[in-house]
């Protein structure tokens, strides 16, 4: 390989580099909801799958249904980080293919 190759594959690299900053960047802004029993308690990740909001209907917000709550809540936070983590596999998904053998930025 010679400095010219060399050369142009370094900067091939920062591109990939800076579009997969940029692109982080635009998961840590994205929102990704869900919801369960049947709404009563929804959640909202970002991109990443950090919960940002979470809020319970009153109704399912009784003291003899703390265990029920307690379920519906983890229900919404798995559905909303699984649904960012497909989101963030599909952003960077094509950047993967534009990486040399053995390269990681």
């Amino acid at each position: 390989m010679g400095l010219g190759d060399l050369r142009n594959l370094m900067k091939q690299a920062q591109r990939i580099q800076a579009e997969m900053a940029e692109r982080q960047r635009k998961l840590g802004e994205a929102r990704v909801e869900a919801t369960s029993g049947g709404g009563m308690v929804r959640a909202v990740v970002t991109g990443h799958g950090e919960l940002v909001e979470l809020a319970i209907s009153p109704e399912v917000a009784t003291p003899s249904e703390v265990d029920m709550l307690a379920d519906l809540v983890v229900a919404a936070v798995r559905e909303a980080q699984a649904k960012a983590k497909d989101i963030a596999q599909k952003a960077m998904a094509d950047l993967a293919g534009l990486l040399p053998p053995g390269f990681t930025p």
